[in-house]
């Protein structure tokens, strides 16, 4: 066992040899010697996983006192008490639960000891696991207990034992079985007869609805087990899930004798399951000729339909059982009924591939011709299996050659889809099969055998027919042989079309070549055949004008690439650009192709290329982030400041996507050549206002650490009104800590300090930051509105709520139309912000207080459905009679328009008595006056000098896409900038 060459040290340090002969002297010389008693082996046992295995007692006693631990698991799980009782040693077993092992201690499979020992017959061990404590009712994984266990390895002893404590003879385990499943399925009749009499449920499902008759039906040494069934009343009809009844299993396996004594029980011979199939169609299936006889001697009905409408001899054909298809006919009916797609028995021969059942099929008068409901004789089904004797005997039976299916296909197509070898093809062209007829789509043979790349195939059309129909299909089919082979890489076929074909360069219908699409899969081979025998590489296509080059550039087929580039004017092609003015190398660089970079670049590529967009292949990298494209043309001298037809560089887009990998290297190569600039785009914006607006912390953090950005360049919506209005609270935090709190009032081309920024997209954490930088609260943009009315016209409630609150905003303020932040947050209907900042106002003159159309809050309220808002401008003092520029008091305002407004003037005057003190009568008549009044018309218009649409505000410098995402390849880039807030 051990190497001639172990030093003697090595020896006695390992007590496991010891162990395996129970060699207790050695033993205890090796642990003088300092042995390690916690060594494991390969498979993690330690010397006493070895003793309890091996029934060293003497030297697991020895052991034990130097040990910690007495459970360490092997690479099993299984601990030494495991193995101990595995082995039925006792007196071990014994020893080691004196000592303190875990009686409940489980493997990786959750097996206990009390498992292995009844599985194993040790009834000793079992007893005594028992008698310390062991759980009997326990479970593994697969909920198997050790009834379950003793069951399996018909273990009659333990059976008993655990019987006569009680156990549960019914318990299922994970998939339903019970232990009489179990001992049916490993064929234990003696434990079969014992679970029985003690009353076991002799009918009790599974989950897949199967019993125990199901299981002694099946198993191979099942016999005696379901003969004690059925005598004991298991149900011989009884169904599973999938509706299989005991005789259904028997026709599976073939059990013969079996399904004769269910039978002689009364099972219903023609029962089906799910599909429809009786045992019958089973029995045919799997070629079982004896069940066939014995079914059919009890009267099973062989012109039974199972699934898809098929007999058994549909069944027994297609599975090439001659003598059971034999059995099958002798019992009589028609032999040409079809199945439910219109399939007679001869089209499953032909299938299947039998010669011996398809003769005597056609021997029995089977007609030949016959079609079912896809139009398809049965030579069509011999064709497309490659079934050469079949179609030998088909055909000389007089079978048609040249008979079409619904598709428009003859057995010539399907042959030539299948045929690797070309025999079946080579018998039906000798029979006159024409290799011209065209399928519905315009196909034909020759278009068949190059999708599939049966190469002996072509070689035989190509000898019949010739060139003249290949030139011709492409006239009429959408995609020529050519193209087939190419896309699906079968360069041996394109090898025979190439030789005859004289153009090369055919294109389908959206213009692609064969050599296009062999080099957009990367099929090397196949681009390295079409470019030797002349195909043009600088082809472009009619869609996006791209040559070959790009569509492997595209998907990354270095391969490709290279011999396409080394088989072209290096220069001209390796620039060549597509209806968007890109080169392979943007496109590489665009799909992060970085051996394609290199190979480009490697072969003069230029780095600089600009598309129709001014985009360089940088400035895709800089979008997608591909750092390792990015840094390859770096390398070759790529511009990182060139500009696109929006004045952004690859700085400006990598700070936008995120890509801070790529940011660094940009900016390293921008200070190499110089400092780097703060470069504007044309709508005034850096690298810093995107990094800042679309929250890359990472990216504002590379960038602050630039001198050229300590100073606010560029747009004046400056990079920290970007940050918070898209509540990118960790970047407007750095912009401030880095540049000074003084940012935090910078305004914008209209006015706006970042507080109206943050105010009017309600981002309360940026709001609270920039408030804590002392941000001037009351700070009035050019419309004169401050950020508390941003807010209050906006619906924002918890910015109003601070604002109101914690930051005292000034209430009194009004804008350019004389409107405060109440009139304004009536005007847009938004109730919990005005009710927010009526809990504030206690003056009653700002509780009146009118615009520039003489509106006081309740008239926008009321005009507006304010239930609850004109309710506390009531009781907080609120004028009922005040006048706007039309002469009409709050009620008046709630008025649709002014006919009704008038209307109601009308009744109120007359509802209403006449005094001199009263000012209600000068009002309607002066209502009236505006009425009756020919040469002055009254207008109730909608508040015009409140701005209606809020949302002209929420572009607020929109600097990325509508819809999010700064790249696409259809538009590049081509993003909106509006400023329309």
């Amino acid at each position: 066992v051990f190497e001639p060459a172990m030093h003697k040290r090595e020896f006695l340090s390992s007590p496991v040899v010891h162990l395996q002969k129970n060699l207790l002297d050695a033993v205890q010389v090796v642990l003088k010697h300092s042995a390690d008693v916690n060594a494991r082996d390969k498979n993690w046992q330690t010397p006493l996983h070895i003793a309890a295995a091996n029934k060293a007692v003497k030297c697991a006693e020895a052991l034990v006192p130097l040990l910690s631990n007495l459970n360490v698991s092997d690479r099993a799980g299984r601990t030494a008490l495991h193995h101990a009782a595995f082995s039925g040693h006792v007196e071990m077993v014994s020893l080691l639960l004196s000592r303190g092992a875990n009686i409940n201690a489980f493997d990786k499979k959750d097996r206990r000891a009390i498992h292995w020992a009844a599985y194993m017959c040790h009834i000793d061990v079992v007893k005594l696991l028992v008698a310390h404590g062991a759980e009997v009712t326990c479970k593994d994984k697969k909920s198997y207990t050790p009834l379950h266990a003793a069951a399996s390895s018909g273990m009659i002893s333990v059976v008993k034992y655990l019987l006569d404590l009680g156990v549960d003879m019914n318990e299922p385990n994970a998939y339903g079985n019970t232990p009489l499943h179990v001992a049916c399925y490993n064929g234990q009749d003696v434990v079969v007869n014992e679970l029985i009499d003690c009353g076991a449920n002799v009918n009790q499902m599974n989950e897949k609805g199967f019993t125990p008759l199901h299981f002694a039906a099946a198993s191979t040494h099942g016999a005696l087990c379901l003969e004690l069934l059925v005598c004991n009343g298991a149900d011989v009809n009884i169904k599973s899930k999938d509706g299989k009844t005991p005789l259904h299993m028997t026709a599976i396996h073939g059990r013969f004798s079996r399904s004769q004594t269910i039978i002689q029980n009364g099972a219903e011979i023609d029962c089906e399951d799910k599909n429809g199939n009786t045992p019958l169609h089973i029995a045919a299936r799997y070629g079982h000729e004896l069940l066939i006889n014995t079914l059919i001697t009890s009267g099973a009905d062989t012109a039974k339909r199972g699934i898809h409408g098929m007999f058994p001899l549909h069944l027994a054909a297609l599975s090439g059982f001659s003598d059971c298809c034999r059995k099958l006919l002798s019992s009589g009916f028609d032999i040409d009924t079809p199945d439910n797609f219109g399939r007679t028995c001869l089209h499953a021969a032909a299938a299947g591939g039998n010669l011996e059942c398809l003769n005597l099929l056609l021997n029995t008068g089977a007609d030949f011709n016959k079609k079912d409901k896809f139009g398809r004789a049965p030579l069509h089904y011999a064709a497309a299996n490659c079934n050469y004797q079949c179609l030998f005997a088909l055909v000389g039976s007089g079978a048609s050659v040249n008979d079409i299916d619904e598709r428009g296909c003859t057995p010539l197509h399907y042959a030539a889809a299948s045929d690797t070898d070309g025999k079946c093809l080579e018998y039906l062209l000798r029979n006159d099969a024409n290799p011209g007829i065209r399928d519905k789509q315009g196909y034909n043979a020759v278009h068949y055998s190059a999708a599939y790349g049966h190469r002996l195939c072509l070689e035989l059309l190509m000898e019949t027919s010739g060139s003249d129909m290949l030139s011709d299909s492409d006239n009429r089919a959408p995609i020529s042989p050519l193209h087939l082979a190419a896309y699906h890489g079968h360069h041996q076929a394109l090898e025979v079309l190439v030789q005859s074909l004289l153009d090369l360069d055919v294109r389908n219908n959206n213009g692609r070549t064969p050599l296009d699409l062999a080099a957009f899969k990367g099929h090397v081979e196949c681009v390295d055949v079409l470019i030797n025998q002349g195909a043009s590489i600088l082809v472009k296509d009619y869609v996006v004008k791209r040559t070959p080059i790009h569509a492997a550039a595209t998907n990354g087929h270095s391969e490709c690439l290279r011999l396409l580039i080394g088989n072209a004017e290096p220069q001209n092609a390796v620039d060549i650009q597509d209806g968007n003015g890109q080169t392979p190398l943007m496109l590489s660089v665009l799909n992060g192709h970085t051996d394609c970079v290199y190979s480009l670049l490697n072969k003069g590529a230029n780095v600089d290329a600009k598309d129709k967009w001014g985009r360089t292949a940088l400035h895709r990298g800089a979008v997608t982030g591909h750092e390792e494209c990015v840094e390859a043309l770096l390398q070759h001298g790529a511009k990182s400041l060139l500009r696109d037809c929006r004045g952004r560089t690859p700085i400006h887009l990598s700070a936008a996507c995120g890509h801070i990998g790529v940011l660094g290297a940009l900016l390293q190569s921008a200070a190499s050549v110089d400092a780097v600039p703060t470069i504007a785009d044309n709508q005034g914006y850096t690298s810093l206002h995107w990094a800042c607006y679309n929250g890359h912390d990472s990216c504002v953090e590379l960038l602050l650490e630039q001198e050229a950005f300590h100073k606010m360049e560029g747009n004046s919506f400056s990079p920290l009104h970007c940050a918070v209005i898209n509540d990118n609270e960790g970047a407007a935090e750095m912009l401030i800590d880095t540049l000074g709190a003084g940012i935090v009032n910078s305004t914008d081309a209209k006015g706006r300090t970042p507080l109206h920024a943050a105010a009017f997209t309600d981002h309360v954490e940026c709001l609270q930051l920039l408030l804590s930088h002392n941000a001037q609260v009351n700070a009035v943009d050019s419309s004169g509105k401050t950020p508390l009315m941003m807010a209050a016209e906006n619906g924002q409630t918890n910015t109003v709520e601070v604002l109101v609150s914690s930051a005292k905003a000034d209430l009194t303020l009004q804008d350019n139309s004389k409107n405060t932040a109440l009139h304004l947050a009536c005007s847009k209907g938004h109730e919990t912000s005005a009710l927010l900042i009526l809990e504030k106002i206690t003056d009653r003159n700002l509780i009146n207080a009118t615009n520039a159309a003489l509106q006081t809050p309740l008239h926008v309220a009321a005009r507006n459905g304010l239930t609850v808002v004109v309710q506390e401008l009531l009781g907080k003092g609120a004028s009922v009679l005040a006048v706007d520029e039309n002469g009409y008091t709050p009620a008046l305002a709630c008025a649709p328009n002014k006919d009704v407004a008038d209307c109601l003037a009308l009744i109120l005057a007359t509802m209403m008595p006449v005094s001199s003190s009263s000012t209600l009568p000068s009002l309607t008549f002066n209502a009236i006056n505006h009425y009756t009044n020919t040469s002055k018309t009254v207008t109730f218009d909608s508040l015009p000098i409140i701005r209606s649409e809020h949302s002209s505000y929420c572009s607020f410098n929109n600097i990325g896409r509508e819809d999010g995402y700064p790249y696409t390849e259809e538009d590049e880039l081509n993003d909106s900038d509006s400023e329309t807030y």
